[in-house]
Parts: structure tokens; C-alpha cells; sequence
């Protein structure tokens, strides 16, 4: 069996977000982490791997630092890596990301693709589905339970405050949650191997339109961006009794028409 799992270095949010003058991120000056709907999505895959003997491939789209994840994957278990790195293919928005991604897949067997559910620089969990139907497989999302069963995958798919369990016939892709699994940390022998690492342009993807590709392809224009906002210090009051309290609270309740006060 061979598993893709597309993985995507993000920015590490604790450091700082920083943007270009055109909107975008500026990945290039940001900490970067692995997302982790992709590690879980990683982890579902080495499991299937321990489990069958399967073979993962790692692949990403990113600046050539995104490298660094791959290395990270394949650290974690993962048998080999692809980086699709070009500067027109910088500035993508999802619809533009998918279909640089299905170009590259397109290159490679598979009989299984994993994704993350969604990035937690966009929260858009648009890219997965949008590969599939590049490549027009079917799709299963937020799984929250992956079983393997002859040429069939067997999901368990995270639905409100209970799940459904969803049958696909290979070749097809997932999208993973976070919850999934708890991923497995590096290892020391694989952290000092040589990883293999292949990198790949534009003129490495297949059946794709320039048109569709960087910031001229993509059909969403970031209108204003901006890092978190910050709230004021807020009112501060001291009553003098807890009475006076409770009725300073359901008062500013009333004010903005909360708990049908």
C-alpha cells in the first residue's frame, strides 16, 4: 500500500504573525511549525504503515525552509519527501494550493491520501476536499478513526456529539483531525539519516493551467489582514458587597439582552 500525506509548515503563533504589504503572510520571517491536523494525519499513516507495510510519502508546498518538515515526517517514520517550491506558486489561496498539490500528486502512486482537516493559518478545511476532486477520488472528512479492510478504508467521521462510519474503495483521501491521535515524537537514528528529499517546480506539475496557480490564480483577494486583536483593560469595579455584585452583573445582563433577563 502506498499512503500520501500532505503536511504543511505554519506559523507558530505564539511568535508572532507577520504579513506582506499585499496581504499575505510573510512566511519567511515567522517561526514554523508542522500543523497539527497534518501530524495527526502523519501519524494515522505510520500506523498503517507499522500495521501493513506501507509506504509514506510526505509532500508539501511551501518556500524551500518547508523543507524542514519533511524532515520532521520522515524523522518520525516517514520513508520519503517531496517539496513543491516555486516563486510563482507563491501567494496561493486554497483553490490555487489544491491544485499545485493534485498537479504534484499526479506524479506519484498512491493508493491512500491523507491531509489534515484544515491549517490553523487559514481555518479554511478546503484544500483536502479540493484535492479530491482535482483528482476526482472520493473523500472522507474529519476522521476521527482510520481501520483498513482488503481495498477498502473504513472511517469514523466526527459528526456533532456523535459519528458516522463511512466506507470508501481505494484509491480515495482523508482529511484528519488533530484528535485523532496522539503523534509520535522523532527518532534519534532517523533525525541524523540523510532524508530523501525531492524538490519539485512548476515545471514538475502535471495537467494544471498556469492560470490557476500563485496569487494571479487565485480567485480570493485578501481585502485586509491584520494580527490578533487586542482587547481594551475592560470596566473595573469594586462592589462592596456580594450582593451589590450580583446585582451590577445581571444589570449590564439586561443592558445587552443576555439570559432573557
Amino acid at each position: 500500500m502506498k499512503i500520501i500525506v500532505c503536511i504543511k509548515q505554519v506559523p507558530d503563533t505564539k511568535g508572532g504573525v507577520k504579513f506582506n504589504p499585499d496581504g499575505t503572510l510573510d512566511r519567511g520571517a515567522m517561526l514554523a511549525i508542522m500543523n497539527p491536523d497534518d501530524k495527526a494525519g502523519l501519524e494515522a499513516a505510520l500506523r498503517l504503515k507499522d500495521q501493513y507495510g506501507a509506504e509514506v510519502t510526505v509532500l508539501t508546498m511551501g518556500l524551500p525552509k518547508a523543507a524542514d518538515v519533511l524532515r520532521e515526517a520522515i524523522a518520525m517514520g516517514a520513508d520519503k519527501g517531496v517539496l513543491v517550491t516555486d516563486r510563482v506558486l507563491g501567494g496561493a489561496d486554497t483553490w490555487a494550493t489544491s491544485t499545485t498539490i493534485a498537479g504534484a500528486i499526479r506524479n506519484l502512486e498512491y493508493d491512500l491520501i491523507i491531509t489534515g482537516r484544515q491549517a490553523i493559518d487559514g481555518d479554511t478545511a478546503q484544500v483536502g476536499p479540493q484535492i479530491a476532486e482535482h483528482l476526482q477520488l472520493p473523500v472522507i472528512s474529519y476522521a476521527q478513526d482510520i481501520k483498513i479492510d482488503g481495498d477498502k478504508v473504513i472511517v469514523q467521521r466526527q459528526y456533532d456529539d456523535r459519528y458516522h462510519i463511512l466506507e470508501a474503495k481505494m484509491p480515495c483521501l482523508i482529511t484528519a483531525l488533530s484528535e485523532l491521535n496522539e503523534p509520535r515524537y522523532m527518532t534519534v537514528g532517523r533525525i541524523f539519516d540523510e532524508p530523501e528529499i525531492t524538490t519539485w517546480g512548476r515545471a514538475d506539475l502535471k495537467d494544471v493551467d498556469d492560470c490557476n496557480l500563485g496569487l494571479a490564480g487565485s480567485p480570493t483577494k485578501i481585502a485586509k489582514a491584520s494580527d490578533k486583536v487586542r482587547k481594551g483593560a475592560g470596566e473595573k469595579v469594586a462592589p462592596d458587597s456580594p450582593e451589590e455584585a450580583v446585582s451590577y452583573i445581571v444589570g449590564k445582563m439586561k443592558e445587552k439582552h443576555l439570559g432573557g433577563l
